[in-house]
């Protein structure tokens, strides 16, 4: 059985902090699905490799996806 892929996003809050996770398709998936449902006045839990974290979407500015493009240079 293949273990589920993570991949690294930064979820940029009001203020400018910036929160990076490592998450799994399923969590990135309900998070995206939690912010464009108009459910930003409340918390969502989000469960990363090392640990849950309860982000108040209502401060969530947004959210930057890393894809798997290389790039050749330095």
């Amino acid at each position: 059985m293949a273990a589920e892929k993570t991949t690294r996003i930064d979820v940029g809050f009001q203020g400018g902090q910036v929160l990076q996770l490592r998450l799994k398709d399923a969590e990135y998936k309900s998070l995206r699905k939690a912010l464009e449902a108009g459910k930003a006045d409340g918390w969502h839990d989000v469960q990363t490799e090392d640990s849950d974290i309860a982000i108040d979407l209502a401060q969530v500015v947004y959210v930057r996806f890393e894809t798997d493009r290389h790039r050749v240079g330095f």
